[in-house]
């Protein structure tokens, strides 16, 4: 074979056969994949909110001016028998069993000091619910300093953020034990009809005169602790020519129960009925 000859040499190219990513799971196992994926989120989502929920939705915060009956209302709640208490200087908590609902709810008891009553405001995230005690056999004398402390706590609730639910509120007339029918009075009218109609009169009235004044320009002295309230508003309305009215607070609802409990508790007083604090227990019962 001479050099000259030109020897062809035919090259076939192979091209490799390439594989599509997508091609080896059908699309009925890509469904099934994305449908457990999507659920596993769901389940985890609805885990963490309950988890949340649980933490921050667990305790009754029991409010109100020295003296108005928190400590008793705690003891007989929780222990159901009165125990011998005096004027608190610091929180006091208990853990509630509710019988008719397996669940459990922590009472928190805030001291009515004015230097320790705003201390409420550090449990409102955690709080399920907020108990406003007034002593009904005394409001009449006192009723101004317990309209300015509930003011306090009305304002906190109303300036909650939107992203955060207000807490339920209900104001205990308490001591209607200590309350008696007067002639004016019929006879018909139960001491814990009459202490929730003295009570919401009273501090309707007394509200009332700060929500005017604050919308005339004039301050309130005395409000608060170091007297930083003067601007505080939470008293708006629906029907602001009414006059407050509870009924009307755009606060949310307020549900009001007259309450007691016994100085002492005989052996035989064993049902719950005797301590006075039915309704408050159903309505606790009802927001667990």
């Amino acid at each position: 074979m001479s050099s000259s000859s030109t020897t062809k040499v035919l090259v076939q190219s192979v091209t490799p056969e390439v594989l599509s990513v997508a091609s080896p799971l059908p699309s009925k196992t890509v469904l099934i994949a994305s449908f457990a994926v999507a659920l596993l989120i769901i389940v985890v989502i609805a885990y963490v909110a309950r988890r949340k929920s649980s933490a921050k939705g667990s305790a009754i915060l029991l409010v109100g001016a020295s003296d108005s009956g928190k400590t008793a209302i705690l003891t007989t709640l929780v222990y159901n028998q009165t125990l011998q208490t005096h004027t608190s200087i610091q929180v006091n908590s208990a853990v509630l069993e509710l019988p008719s609902t397996r669940r459990s709810l922590r009472i928190v008891d805030v001291p009515g000091h004015p230097r320790l009553r705003g201390e409420f405001k550090e449990y409102l995230g955690e709080a399920k619910a907020i108990a406003f005690v007034v002593d009904a056999s005394t409001v009449a004398r006192n009723g101004s300093a317990v309209a300015e402390h509930l003011h306090l706590v009305l304002h906190a609730i109303y300036s909650l953020p939107p992203t955060q639910t207000p807490p339920p509120l209900c104001i205990l007339a308490h001591k209607t034990d200590l309350l008696t029918n007067t002639a004016s009075t019929s006879t018909t009218t139960s001491s814990s009809q009459l202490a929730q109609s003295r009570v919401r009169t009273i501090l309707e009235r007394e509200l009332e005169k700060r929500r005017a004044s604050q919308a005339g320009g004039v301050g309130i002295e005395g409000l608060g602790a170091e007297g930083d309230g003067t601007e505080m508003g939470g008293l708006e309305c629906r029907n602001a020519a009414g006059g407050f009215k509870f009924s009307e607070w755009e606060g949310g609802e307020i549900a009001f129960f007259g309450t007691s409990v016994p100085l002492e508790k005989s052996e035989k007083d064993e049902g719950l009925e005797s301590d006075g604090l039915m309704p408050f227990r159903e309505w606790l019962e009802d927001l667990s």
